[in-house]
């Protein structure tokens, strides 16, 4: 220790030498020596005295926090038997309330009920349209409330009652908005309202849609699909009727539910998968559906043609009745020439040559018919097969989800019934029409052997023959 004390010194005085060596005096060495000792004793004390009052503030803190801490502690205590006295006197209380309002609270909780109930058949009904939803705010502000209601309050919600009652029973027009099925709104429309049955406006049928996020008072919406015409036409003449006039006007007793379900089914067109005059593949009726479709488009053409045709050769036979000569124009005319054509032939010749004509002549009258009598029997039997293919395609939604929805199954029962109606709309008529078809033709050759026998008679008669 002693050595390396020594050595230190020695570097200390080395370095010393070289620094008066370069630059100074050792009078200036000693000089700033200690006004650096000087300066650094004036800094150390400052820093103490720095500490000291630090530590002295630190202390006072800390003693004023014991003491706040103590303070507090003794008013938790307080506190806390404050809050137990409390709890049992609010317990006494609610006691003594209970017993003092005995049926009171029985009431208070009809009341709640009542509210409730009130605002929930408020909100679905049609007078809510012309009328403010304050009484549905007044309503449930009622049902959540714990005190007993006032004797105002009650009278309140006698009167709401009293008036939707009243109001079910009026006849009103007034001034709302509608909602369209494009989505927007048409602001303060003529609205006549039929107790809580129909809404009408510019000749159509509105249906009331609840409180919603989107509509928190409600909103009158336009069906998008209207009921058909034999209805709608009733909404014009009773809204224009003068006072006193009585008019027809439908019902919807169910408050709106026949309306929905208006909306929601499907007239023949969409089931048959006609939209716009185009095929599409949403209909029930399904491929085989087109298939009778198709069957019974051309069985009404062949139809047309065969009536046509038929009226026309009928028009000339009939014309040529009138006439004594024979024509080759008309299948009457043919076979009159038979008779002129050969004018030397005996009775049994020209009757087998007439038979030959008539035979000729049969084939015009009865083309088609055949098809057609076809196609009235293949029409059911193709309307049976979508029936049997709709069940297989019900057994199988069954198969797979069971017969918990309906819905999954209504698919296959459509298709099964829409083909059978179909197969039966197209072969009845076609039926009584290749009927009326038939009877035509028979009629038709039935002059043609009448006219026929009338020959061989007068030529019998002229010959004074006997035909055996």
């Amino acid at each position: 220790m002693k050595k390396l004390t020594i050595m230190l010194t020695l570097v200390l005085l080395s370095s010393t030498a070289a620094v008066f060596a370069q630059d100074a005096s050792l009078d200036d060495l000693l000089r700033k020596t200690q006004q650096s000792a000087t300066q650094t004793t004036a800094e150390n004390e400052r820093r103490v005295a720095t500490f000291r009052n630090n530590r002295d503030r630190q202390r006072q803190s800390l003693a004023q926090a014991r003491t706040e801490l103590q303070a507090q502690e003794v008013r938790s205590e307080q506190l806390k038997t404050e809050f137990d006295d409390n709890e049992k006197l609010l317990a006494d209380l609610e006691t003594v309330l209970t017993e003092r309002s005995g049926n009171l609270g029985e009431m208070s909780g009809v009341v709640k009920a009542v509210a409730s109930d009130l605002r929930g058949k408020l909100d679905g009904s049609l007078t809510s349209a012309e009328h403010s939803s304050e009484r549905q705010k007044f309503l449930r502000e009622l049902a959540q409330r714990k005190k007993l209601p006032t004797i105002l309050e009650l009278k309140r919600l006698w009167y709401i009652m009293q008036h939707e009652l009243t109001e079910q029973g009026k006849i009103t027009t007034f001034s709302a908005d509608i909602l369209r099925p494009s989505g927007t709104v048409d602001s303060s429309q003529s609205i006549t309202r039929v107790g809580v049955f129909n809404a009408m406006s510019e000749g159509k049928f509105l249906q009331w849609k609840e409180p919603s996020v989107d509509y928190p008072s409600g909103i009158l919406t336009e069906l998008p699909r209207q009921p058909s015409a034999r209805f709608t036409g009733l909404v014009d003449p009773y809204l224009n009727a003068s006072a006193g006039d009585l008019k027809p006007l439908p019902m919807d007793f169910t408050g709106g539910v026949i309306l929905s379900n208006v909306v929601q089914s499907k007239t023949w067109p969409e089931r048959l998968g006609i939209g716009d005059g185009v095929l599409s593949d949403t209909g029930d009726a399904g491929a085989i559906g087109y298939v009778i479709m198709g069957i019974g488009l051309f069985g009404l053409l062949l139809a047309i043609w065969r009536m046509l045709a038929l009226f026309t050769k009928g028009a000339a036979i009939k014309s040529q009745l009138k006439k004594s000569t024979g024509s080759d124009k008309n299948a009457l005319g043919r076979v009159m020439k038979v008779y002129s054509d050969n004018p030397d032939a005996d009775i049994e010749t020209l009757e087998l040559k007439l038979d030959e004509a008539i035979l000729r002549e049969t084939p015009q009258f009865e083309r088609g018919l055949s098809f057609m009598k076809m196609l009235y029997v293949v029409a059911p039997l193709l309307g049976l097969l979508g029936t049997v293919v709709g069940m297989i395609a019900t057994f199988q939604a069954i198969t797979l989800f069971g017969t918990g929805n309906p819905k999954m199954m209504a698919g296959g029962i459509s298709q099964a019934l829409v083909t059978t109606v179909l197969g039966l709309v197209v072969a009845i008529p076609l039926t009584l029409i290749h009927s009326l078809l038939q009877s035509r033709s028979n009629s038709l050759i039935h002059i043609l052997e009448e006219q026929s026998a009338g020959i061989i008679a007068r030529m019998a008669e002229k010959n004074d023959g006997v035909v055996v």
